[in-house]
């Protein structure tokens, strides 16, 4: 995944570039490269590799002095990774950095050829820079617009004019950016992560709104070049959450933070020893009147999906169908407004989930969103939001936040299970019920919350009894949610 940063304020532009970029290092990359303008010239530096050979790069070269400037690590899309497919792309007015897809590239190309225009690299990124070379006379907010409705695809873009030194463009459609609010600077950015060391305010970027990044200000503007006013959001972890915090990687740190991520995600919904979902927008009268309910994510998310469909369909006794996002989006699903779709995403930007969940509104169907992540854009769309308290996750390989995810799907079915009648206020803590109703898997799940109630502090209450013994049993078990 390519990982796009942004800076204009006092600080050595180029450091800041290279240290944000370094924080989305875990996305994986082939190439980096950044363009900061220097004395009114834009000085582009980039090249294959590590970002450390970017490093190693501009100790010979020369690092870029100034103040304004963008950055990229990408993953090789249209062409091989290369110094030359290296991004940002651009000529001496304008200098772009690009995540996404644009499809109809092809075309734009074959007619700034026609138009004089020569290309040096494979990717369907120079061919955006060069249109809006092609349109730009003096103002950017004009040509950006023009641009955006000619090209087609997904895009987030980092923009440069060199007659705008002190200034960047943005503008995201079906791909994450965000602008960083500081003290005399402001930063763009495609994750968090990469910006928290320096401010924790943002702004989230609707599709196809411009943002004019300056330091000491902010404008966004929609595609008819009117203001647009937004809240700033604030993201609610800190720079040490996206540290290693002494393990050796951040896979292994994130292990370990799955018994706090599943407390903070499960404690909050539990009210007077019962799930309650009312704080989420979960209406549990209106949980038992859905046709049929469907569970659609990619990848873990996914994985997720699967054991809520077993535990929902065990528990509640509802139908459930669980699908793959980039698959059922494609399928013409039989979905009607009786219906209840559900989508999971850890970070909420998903782009066929986000599809999946258009799908499901278009036709009327309720929608619920299980994310990690606050204001994301799922989360906006959706009409009920299930929050996961995960924090950052860096590895690839997905932990805690699928098991946060698996916690919703569990409170999800208990939800369920009671407003259709399946059991009563008492029999919550009988343990009888859940290893002959939700299975044993669902019973030792809530023994675990006993367990954890018992061993650091109470997340769950219940009546005395078998699950208060079962939960002084497995207390000194280390991995308890690993031994099912």
């Amino acid at each position: 995944m390519c990982g796009i940063v942004g800076y204009v304020g006092d600080r050595d532009c180029a450091d800041v570039l290279v240290d944000a970029l370094s924080k989305l290092e875990y996305r994986g990359y082939d190439s980096a490269g950044i363009a900061v303008v220097e004395k009114g010239v834009i000085k582009v530096e980039k090249c294959k590799g590590r970002l450390a050979n970017l490093v190693d790069k501009m100790a010979v070269d020369g690092k870029p002095q100034g103040h304004c400037g963008i950055g990229h690590t990408r993953w090789a899309t249209h062409g091989e990774p290369s110094d030359i497919n290296s991004h940002p792309h651009g000529n001496k007015r304008v200098s772009i950095v690009h995540n996404g897809i644009i499809e109809n590239y092809k075309q734009i190309k074959d007619f700034l050829v026609e138009e004089g225009y020569s290309f040096v690299s494979e990717t369907d990124t120079e061919t955006v820079a060069k249109l809006l070379d092609y349109y730009y006379v003096d103002d950017p907010v004009d040509t950006i617009i023009k641009v955006l409705s000619e090209i087609k695809g997904s895009y987030a873009l980092g923009i440069m004019f060199r007659d705008y030194p002190d200034t960047v463009f943005a503008v995201r459609k079906e791909c994450p950016l965000i602008v960083g609010v500081g003290e005399n600077e402001n930063f763009l950015a495609s994750d968090v992560p990469a910006i928290i060391k320096y401010t924790r305010d943002y702004y989230l970027l609707e599709a196809n709104e411009i943002a004019v990044v300056k330091k000491d200000s902010v404008q966004i503007y929609d595609m008819h070049k009117e203001p647009v006013h937004k809240e700033i959001n604030t993201a609610d972890w800190d720079v040490d959450a996206a540290e290693k915090g002494g393990y050796e990687h951040f896979m292994l740190k994130e292990i370990h933070e799955q018994p706090a991520a599943v407390r903070d995600t499960v404690s909050p919904r539990i009210i007077n020893g019962m799930p309650d979902l009312s704080q989420d927008g979960v209406d549990m009268q209106k949980l038992k009147d859905y046709r049929q309910i469907f569970i659609v994510a990619c990848g873990t998310a996914m994985h997720a999906g699967m054991v809520g469909k077993y535990v929902i369909e065990k528990l509640a006794r509802k139908p459930v169908i669980v699908d793959i996002a980039s698959e059922f989006r494609y399928r013409d699903p039989i979905i009607t407004k009786d219906d209840l779709m559900i989508v999971i995403s850890q970070s909420g930007e998903t782009a066929d989930t986000m599809a999946v969940l258009r799908l499901a509104k278009e036709v009327g169907a309720a929608t619920l969103a299980v994310v990690n992540v606050v204001g994301s854009s799922i989360a906006r769309e959706a009409d009920m939001v299930i929050y996961t308290h995960a924090g950052p996750e860096i590895s690839v390989a997905s932990t805690k936040a699928y098991m946060v995810q698996i916690s919703v799907m569990y409170l999800l079915a208990f939800e369920l299970a009671y407003a259709n009648g399946g059991t009563d206020g008492t029999a919550w803590s009988d343990a009888g019920y859940y290893q002959r109703n939700a299975g044993i898997k669902g019973y030792l799940f809530l023994c675990g919350f006993k367990a954890c109630q018992c061993r650091k502090s109470v997340i769950y209450r219940t009546g005395t009894g078998l699950c208060t013994e079962y939960g002084r049993l497995f207390k000194i078990k280390r991995d308890f949610l690993y031994s099912f």
